[in-house]
C-alpha cells in the first residue's frame, strides 16, 4: 500500500520492484549504480519512489538494447578452443 507523505504518494522498494517483476536486489543494484533514480529514505528506514520515479525505473527495466556481435570475447574463446581441439 503506497504511503502518504505531507499529501504526496510514495510507493516502498517492494511495491516497485513487485510491480515491475523484479527482485529487490536488482533494484538495490540499479540504484547503487545509478542507473534508475535513487529514491527517498522514510522515517521508517524505507526506501521510498514518487510515482514519476517508479515511471522512469519501469522504462528502465523495459529497456531493449541491440546485441552486438563481434565483439563477444566469449565466443571468440570458445571457437579458438574448438580449433585447437581440431587440429
Amino acid at each position: 500500500m503506497p504511503v502518504q507523505v505531507v499529501g504526496l504518494t510514495y510507493f516502498t522498494n517492494n511495491e516497485v520492484s513487485e510491480q515491475l517483476g523484479i527482485t529487490r536486489q536488482t533494484l538495490w543494484r540499479w540504484r547503487e549504480k545509478g542507473k534508475i533514480p535513487a529514491g527517498v529514505r522514510y522515517r521508517t528506514r524505507q526506501v521510498l519512489f514518487t510515482a514519476d520515479e517508479v515511471d522512469a525505473i519501469r522504462n528502465y527495466a523495459n529497456k531493449l538494447e541491440p546485441i552486438e556481435f563481434g565483439g563477444n570475447v566469449q565466443l571468440g574463446l570458445f571457437g579458438k578452443a574448438r580449433r585447437e581441439e581440431g587440429a
